[in-house]
């Protein structure tokens, strides 16, 4: 054996079941049949709650005798206040599973009301540190279904949620294993009505988790051809949604590139994440926004630790240039959606620039950047953004 190579080691997890297809909506209380929910809880944000998919959803369980408990006192950042207020609605009454149903925000809430229902302890003592998770009673989880409404975060083939500190304005994220949603019903039919900034939005956070995951050195292969594959699903078919909202073959494309950026980030983030959790926690920016604007300057700070993977990949992403080329594409592509290029076009002042900086350093997300990231370079990328 060479010395140079070692054996690779690590250890692989992959998502759920999942029932993909237009019109699948009509099947959510088959599946809660399937996973044991008779009475369900279904968690979605204030902007949902009364629009007719959600009364679609409603109406699916009502007829089903599964009642139509709705929460939805959700922010577009959720935190441990709305928490414990879904916590509270969801013990009240009586429920023994959550849908989660939404973007990233009601997706997460969703998943942590189900996770944190039987707990004794706070959810800050369940932060993805270390083996902290196992500090929770598994057997307390309550089943979880998920419903995307957007295509982004990816959120419903995850074992996290990032819920904002309301005290300190930090992001944190909680995991457990037994979050990831038993069911994941993905209905493109459900994306139609997005506005098309909150399809441009997501659709470039889905991008964002290919890119970095693509970019992270840990070893996972997987998650690497993952995505590569999810990024080029983005590039065909976001402009194709954002263009047309009633492309339902785009927008069943955009739904499985999103949930392959959040599979494929298993094998890590970056700076980019690093950059956009503390930005979007401080001033309340949307998060795949965020990502789009910060993701040239990470790409020239990672250039040196990328460059010859990105030569492969833009080639068979169809794109000229190899590396170089592909970071001119990522620019045009922002400009094709109306991204700002910079952050203070979305109300991101520079006088919080080494508050920023030290929150970033604390986000896990550093630990999968090609480049070390120290206050330094993040000074600089955050300056080269806002």
């Amino acid at each position: 054996m060479s010395s140079e190579q070692s054996v690779p080691h690590a250890n692989f997890s992959y998502p759920t079941a999942i029932r993909f297809g237009a019109g699948r909506i009509t099947e959510l209380a088959e599946a809660c049949h399937a996973v044991g929910i008779a009475r369900p809880l279904l968690v979605t944000d204030r902007g949902l709650a009364s629009l007719p998919i959600t009364e679609t959803a409603l109406d699916v369980l009502e007829a089903a005798g599964l009642g139509r408990a709705i929460f939805a006192d959700v922010d577009p950042n959720p935190n441990e206040i709305n928490l414990e207020a879904g916590v509270a609605a969801y013990r009240a009454g009586g429920h023994d599973g959550v849908i989660a149903f939404g973007g990233g925000s009601g997706l997460d809430l969703g998943k942590m009301v189900a996770f944190m229902a039987g707990q004794s302890r706070p959810v800050w003592d369940f932060e993805d540190i270390g083996d902290w998770w196992t500090r929770a009673d598994a057997n307390a989880i309550a089943p979880i279904i998920a419903v995307p409404t957007t295509a982004g975060t990816g959120s419903e083939v995850g074992r996290a949620s990032v819920i904002t500190n309301a005290q300190t304005h930090v992001k944190k994220i909680i995991f457990h294993p037994k979050v990831l949603p038993s069911v994941v019903i993905c209905d493109p039919e459900l994306t139609v009505g997005m506005p098309d900034f909150i399809t441009a939005g997501t659709g470039l956070d889905a991008f964002a988790h290919c890119v970095e995951a693509y970019s992270s050195p840990h070893y996972h292969p997987m998650s690497q051809g993952i995505a590569l594959e999810g990024m080029r699903l983005v590039i065909d078919n976001l402009p194709r949604a954002y263009a047309n909202g009633g492309d339902l073959v785009a927008r069943a494309n955009m739904m499985s590139a999103a949930m392959m950026g959040a599979t494929a980030f298993q094998k890590g983030l970056g700076a980019i994440h690093a950059m956009s959790h503390p930005i979007g926690a401080v001033y309340n920016t949307h998060h795949g926004t965020t990502n789009a604007v910060c993701m040239p300057a990470v790409l020239a700070l990672n250039a040196p630790m990328i460059h010859d993977r990105f030569d492969m990949a833009a080639s068979y992403l169809g794109i000229t240039g190899g590396f170089d080329g592909f970071c001119h594409f990522v620019q045009d592509f922002n400009d094709s959606f109306a991204i700002p290029r910079r952050l203070s076009e979305m109300g991101v002042g520079n006088d919080r620039i080494d508050e920023l900086v030290t929150m970033a350093l604390d986000d896990p997300s550093c630990g999968g950047n090609p480049v070390t990231l120290d206050r330094s370079n993040l000074q600089a990328l955050f300056e080269a953004v806002i």
